[in-house]
């Protein structure tokens, strides 16, 4: 059996640069300065930590141990705080 081919019953509309609404506000975004600056921050403090755990001498030594996952950890906390800091509101 073959399939009918039929034609919608309204006109499919096409958009046209008259019809997209331009938008004149700015963009928004959802951080602000300070989260962005804070996110790098704690990426620099998370690779100074694994630069602090690598080597090969004395692999037992408290800056491997203790220290550098203190750290990361640290960063990974700064990391956190960056994304869930509310950017300050504008007056």
């Amino acid at each position: 059996m073959a399939q009918k081919i039929t034609k919608p019953v309204t006109p499919v509309k096409t958009a046209t640069k008259s019809s997209v609404a331009k938008s004149d506000s700015p963009v928004q975004f959802i951080f602000d300065k300070g989260n962005y600056r804070l996110l790098i921050i704690s990426a620099v403090v998370v690779a100074f930590g694994f630069v602090l755990m690598s080597g090969t001498t004395d692999i037992y030594s408290s800056t491997k141990i203790i220290i550098a996952p203190i750290v990361v950890l640290g960063g990974f906390a700064l990391g956190f705080v960056a994304i869930f800091k509310k950017p300050a509101a504008k007056a």
